[in-house]
């Protein structure tokens, strides 16, 4: 009990210090930062006792006493494109530790009333906007890494589509995390808006520059008015020895529809959190993801659909590959709420475990409360086929490289989704790299 009140004490205290420094802030932003702080003070951590957290050990990330990250981290374009995913042509808003780097940043043309800027400057150039939204979808009350996110509220990215518009070009939001000889903490905080009938491609990319001690907290909420369309990215390519938690929020209108890609290769530990509140008749609603861990990383993703309103669908695959003596964890709930007539959601997690010692807790599950509803889910866990291997094996293909090509494979059935094709060439090599393997060997051999 002693050492989790000082793991705690440890954002107290610096909570004391950092909102003094933000006396300039309107006093409806600081009393909401004000209550989630109370809040973390009054839960907590999670330990394994809580249910939505029993497979995650969080020793190794409460332990350590991060400081807060300030601004003021030196990073070079030439550092910063090597390190993040090539997206072409884009509107790139480039955060370095939680702040905003307008000198590592660009804006494409834009429609008229679109808005893709800091919140920090949000809240000052459009706070009708902003504070319309601002954490009222994600709140702390039962999450208490969203509490801690919201108490050191600061800056992150604020992003306004007008209704009927389409934004042609992605936007591309890069969070590199960086702190040489210190372990330090960020709160990214992004706020998502999407007008009726508007449409475009958001990248959330999060990128490590050396084998520094970070720790990540990050939250996005995602309002889609009616007809909205939103393919959301999600890309976490942090060092091995950074810490990352997350959580997505979306708020979907009648008619419109969201597909989320979520694809994890970093991290020592990484919690990502997806929830959708499917709150109109005809929504669409797709969650795929992907997550690549090995030696003693831990991978945990929770996602959560929650049908409310009839007519509406939703699709959810994930996939994990796991080596070494890694973890990972998927839990995934759909909810159909009693008035949701006419639901079709379908949920799929697959494992490819390549080590004896690898391990995954899977749980998809399903709650109805409708009866007229066509709802399946399921998991399967296994290693690679041996009748595969031995096909490719008799094609004069060496075992190493036999094993490389079905793991890819396996994995490409998720990257092959991808809809930005600079970001899904570049997710490919990614992969085949890790694998051992050039481009060249799986294009002729998949």
């Amino acid at each position: 009990m002693t050492a989790l009140m000082e793991e705690k004490d440890v954002y107290l205290s610096a909570f004391d210090r950092f909102e003094p420094s933000r006396a300039g802030d309107k006093p409806a932003l600081r009393r909401l930062r004000r209550g989630a702080i109370d809040r973390f003070a009054a839960v907590g951590f999670p330990t394994l006792d809580d249910e939505e957290w029993r497979f995650t050990p969080l020793a190794a990330l409460t332990r350590v006493p991060f400081a807060l990250a300030e601004p003021g981290a030196a990073v070079t374009a030439e550092a910063l494109d090597h390190a993040a995913l090539e997206a072409g042509p884009c509107s790139r808003l480039v955060f370095v530790n939680g702040h905003f780097a307008p000198e590592l940043s660009s804006l494409s043309a834009l429609p008229a009333g679109a808005v893709v800027a800091s919140l920090a400057e949000a809240l000052a150039k459009h706070p009708d906007k902003v504070e319309a939204h601002l954490a009222r979808y994600a709140d702390g009350e039962d999450h208490p890494f969203t509490a801690l996110n919201t108490a050191f509220l600061r800056d992150g990215a604020f992003v306004s589509l007008p209704p009927g518009q389409a934004v042609t070009e992605p936007i591309h939001l890069v969070f590199v995390a960086t702190s040489p000889g210190k372990a330090t903490v960020c709160h990214p905080r992004n706020l998502i808006v999407a007008g009726a009938n508007s449409q475009a491609t958001l990248i959330e990319s999060y990128v490590g520059l050396g084998e520094d001690v970070t720790f990540t907290n990050a939250v996005t909420e995602i309002v889609l008015g009616e007809g909205a369309i939103l393919d959301h990215y999600k890309v976490q390519r942090e060092s091995r020895t950074a810490f990352h938690v997350a959580r997505t929020q979306v708020q979907q209108s009648r008619s419109s529809k969201f597909r989320s890609h979520s694809l994890t290769f970093g991290g020592r530990l990484t919690r990502n959190d997806i929830n959708a509140h499917v709150g109109g008749e005809g929504c669409e609603c797709t969650l795929n993801g992907l997550y690549l861990a090995s030696g003693e990383q831990l991978v945990d993703n929770h996602t959560r659909i929650d049908h409310a309103m009839p007519h509406c669908a939703s699709h959810e695959l994930y996939k994990g590959i796991l080596d070494g003596k890694a973890r990972g964890v998927f839990n995934g709930k759909i909810f159909v709420h009693q008035d949701a007539q006419k639901t079709d959601a379908k949920q799929t997690n697959q494992t490819l475990l390549l080590s004896e010692e690898a391990v995954i807790d899977t749980m998809p599950q399903l709650e109805i409360f409708a009866d007229d509803v066509k709802c399946t889910h399921g998991a399967t866990v296994g290693q690679l086929d041996p009748e595969a291997l031995f096909y490719l094996r008799s094609r004069g293909i060496g075992s190493t490289e036999a094993r490389a090509l079905l793991t890819f494979a396996f994995a490409n059935d998720v990257i092959g989704r991808v809809q930005v094709e600079p970001l899904r060439r570049r997710l490919e090599e990614s992969l085949l790299a890790a694998r051992g393997l050039p481009r060249t060997s799986a294009e002729e051999a998949v």
